[in-house]
């Protein structure tokens, strides 16, 4: 009989108790955030209809980087790449029984069958973050705030990170200038998406195919703002909006802005602003997450339109960025005190004294294994728990206890009525 891998499948992770720990931070900092600003979390299956994605969220990413199959009733299924399509349904579903404006906010895991690399993996927990009902730059302030705050929450500082913008319909006004048609400004969208993952010539050529005698032009609007203000006037309405938000978002202190026309973001169905957050970092130079508004993706279930702005932040970017920075806490266990028995006439002792901790809200484990006390305390000692305490018949007969701190070695005499006190201080 053939045995059994014991490695996770390619592209996940297992989570041990150390990584749990980690985990755990990330999603204990990302709640705190949220509500703090009034978000409400939901949740959902992580099967939806395959046609949910073919509808909205982009080809590519359907086609080629999905984990669809058959079910048993021959209909045709996928696990979530993103979260955005199924909160537009889940809203769209109790459109009339809901108060708008809706603050709403997940932590879901998304699957992508993609090459496993640094930072991208082919399932990962996102916090996704999503304001319904609100059509204006107050609610596109907001939104880019929480996400800006949560990287404060963690320690970032202002220089640690940019967040760069763009709002899709300004590139739409400048292929209108061009006379592209949509079907071409819609591949050429495409190209841009992908200008920092290929070669500059590469980027060139991919645009002169749909361009056609107009690449020049599109590319210095594309790598110059004051090119493309000046291509379309900084009265434009688009233009004037972008930088009505950048100095709104200024005057929140929010200052590592920086307007980038050619930030596009892959999925099909953002309408106008978009944002990305990059690492400045050189040893992590890349996207750590983004969002934009989407105001139109209620249209697919028939139903009246609701603007929307939110953003996704995977939990593996986000320790790659906090890596980076050294901003990783300091791991510690969940347990405080270690138990040690050290005899079985102890042992009666030992369980109340655990069990009056534990009913007072202390964290403890207690020694099962009848090992010798040196290799319970070397056990707690491996686990990172902070403090033991051993019981044998002193303890019994006396009710002092000798609380010992292993990380400083110092040892204390505590009652046993002062016990729960001791470890509250």
């Amino acid at each position: 009989m053939k045995k059994l891998e014991t490695a996770p499948y390619k592209g996940v992770r297992d989570f041990y108790p150390k990584d749990m720990t980690l985990l755990s931070y990330i999603f204990s900092n990302w709640k705190k955030v949220v509500e703090s600003f009034g978000y409400e979390e939901y949740s959902a299956s992580p099967l939806e209809p395959t046609e949910l994605y073919a509808a909205k969220t982009g080809e590519e990413i359907v086609n080629e980087q999905t984990y669809t199959f058959k079910d048993r009733g021959d209909r045709s299924v996928t696990l979530r790449p993103e979260m955005t399509p199924t909160v537009a349904r889940m809203v769209a579903h109790k459109e009339n029984e809901l108060p708008f404006p809706l603050r709403w906010y997940s932590v879901p895991n998304v699957f992508r069958y993609e090459k496993p690399q640094k930072g991208r993996l082919r399932e990962h927990f996102q916090l996704n973050v999503d304001l319904f009902g609100v059509d204006n730059i107050e609610a596109d302030v907001e939104v880019i705030n929480v996400a800006y705050s949560i990287l404060k929450k963690f320690g970032a500082k202002d220089s640690d990170f940019v967040i760069k913008i763009n709002n899709r319909k300004i590139l739409g006004a400048l292929f209108d200038s061009l006379k592209i048609s949509k079907e071409k400004a819609h591949k050429i969208s495409k190209v841009i998406d992908k200008k920092e993952k290929i070669s500059p010539a590469a980027f060139e050529t991919a645009i002169e195919e749909y361009a056609k005698g107009k690449t020049e032009t599109l590319i210095s609007n594309l790598e110059s703002n004051q090119v493309l203000i000046q291509t379309l006037g900084n009265d434009h309405g688009e233009i004037v909006k972008l930088m009505k938000l950048i100095e709104a978002l200024d005057k929140e202190g929010i200052k590592n802005v920086s307007f980038t026309p050619t930030l596009m973001r892959g999925f099909d169905y953002y309408t106008g602003i978009v944002f990305e957050i990059f690492d400045t970092s050189e040893e992590n130079s890349r996207s750590l997450f983004g969002g934009g508004r989407y105001n139109d993706l209620l249209d697919i279930f028939g139903k009246r339109k609701i603007p929307t702005i939110g953003f996704g932040m995977g939990d593996v970017t986000l320790k790659d960025f906090l890596e980076t920075h050294d901003l990783l806490p300091n791991y510690k266990s969940n347990i405080i005190i270690h138990i040690c028995v050290i005899t079985e006439e102890a042992r009666d002792y030992a369980n109340s004294i655990t069990k009056n901790l534990r009913e007072n809200g202390i964290k403890v484990s207690i020694d099962i294994s009848g090992k010798k006390i040196s290799d319970q305390i070397k056990y707690a000692d491996k686990k990172d728990i902070p403090f033991v305490i051993c019981i044998g018949e002193d303890e019994v007969e006396n009710k002092i206890l000798k609380v010992k701190n292993i990380p400083t070695h110092e040892e204390k005499e505590v009652k046993e009525d002062d016990l729960v006190s001791f470890f509250r201080m």
